[in-house]
């Protein structure tokens, strides 16, 4: 990939012009490389049961603990403050608020930062198996609908989600022409639909990305190969965890079964008008980069240099045989099959593509 594309990294002397103001005799602002955004963490940044963060911290020696006003959570930095990562869940208001707050921080210049979303995620047993690594081409805000309760639905609709515009499941968007149709997304940079509900982060530097780590082994516990052999059937668990593409939805509500994983599938397929398919399900994601995409107005980001990578921790749905409401019970946060597995993953994987970053000059 040519970097060159992006920018360079920032030299705080000389692109002053979109440093944050710094007053007489203060030193110079923190301007870091990369950026690593979490949603989570249990107990303490290191030594315990680790949440999203806590692989950051400790092995890449983010030592310094930086408040930051309005943030839920201290920024952690290296020495150098060439990487700084944060925890800025849950849900999908909190990461913006909390980046909003970063951003707006005088002692960070984050206009020439890469930044890395990682967090674990559910995954679809028609897409892959737990521990499987998903770069993450689309966002889809699954809570911006109409819904009526599946019990008074009309029997030809599959579910009781419509979108914001239309009376029935399969009513088009907006009608003809409608400006923001996904397939008139030309260009490989990040973009939004005008309500945010649907967000493409950028085409070129996902696929370097993925380029880069595709082959990269990850590894199956037995628990986690004895869980995906019970999916018999299904295409995603044909094969151990493996690195792949796919969109992601994110809701504030942590759904499971089989008809909520078949909406996930037809929500992300109508929201995106047939380009996306579904890759992971969490819930994060919107509020993050729709947060970037404010800063990068204000020019204090830039969110063409945003990747998104989830980690599967858990199916989205119960393996024949159990109903939705004994699985859900069997995976509980914290403890999903697959949870250490998934953050491995996420660090492996993530860690990969920051040590590339980290080289540029």
């Amino acid at each position: 990939m040519n970097f060159r594309h992006y920018g360079t990294f920032c030299l705080c002397a000389v692109l002053f012009f979109h440093a944050p103001f710094i007053s007489q005799g203060q030193a110079s602002p923190i301007c870091p490389r990369v950026v690593i955004v979490t949603y989570f963490e249990i107990g303490a940044d290191t030594g315990d049961r680790p949440g999203e963060l806590q692989f950051w911290v400790e092995r890449d020696h983010l030592d310094r603990i930086i408040e930051v006003p309005g943030m839920s959570r201290a920024v952690r930095a290296n020495t150098s403050g060439t990487e700084i990562a944060v925890v800025v869940g849950p849900g999908n208001i909190n990461p913006a608020v909390n980046l909003m707050a970063l951003g707006a921080d005088p002692r960070f210049d984050l206009y020439r930062a890469y930044w890395l979303l990682n967090g674990i995620a559910g995954i679809s047993p028609l897409d892959g198996t737990i521990g499987s690594a998903v770069w993450t081409d689309f966002v889809i805000n699954g809570d911006l609908t109409k819904e009526i309760d599946p019990r008074e639905k009309p029997e030809a609709w599959p579910d009781g989600f419509l979108s914001l515009d239309g009376e029935t499941p399969s009513a088009p968007k907006g009608g003809a022409g409608w400006e923001d149709d996904v397939r008139q997304w030309h260009s490989a940079d990040a973009h939004a639909n005008r309500r945010g509900n649907v967000i493409r982060l950028n085409l070129q530097l996902m696929q370097w990305a993925y380029d880069l780590t595709r082959q990269m082994p990850l590894p199956e516990n037995p628990a986690m190969r004895t869980l995906r052999l019970r999916y018999k059937g299904f295409e995603g668990t044909a094969h151990g965890p493996r690195v792949q593409i796919g969109a992601n939805l994110a809701t504030e509500i942590f759904w499971h079964g089989r008809l909520m994983d078949a909406w996930a599938h037809r929500w992300v397929q109508y929201e995106t008008d047939g380009v996306a398919h579904l890759g992971t399900t969490a819930m994060n994601d919107t509020g993050a980069l729709l947060a970037l995409r404010a800063l990068t107005a204000q020019g204090k980001a830039d969110w063409n240099r945003a990747l998104l990578l989830r980690t599967a921790s858990n199916f989205d749905m119960p393996p024949p045989g159990m109903t939705a409401a004994q699985s859900l019970a069997a995976e509980r946060h914290g403890d999903y099959t697959a949870y250490l597995p998934a953050l491995e993953a996420a660090y492996a994987v993530g860690h990969r593509v920051v040590e590339e970053w980290l080289k540029q000059p």
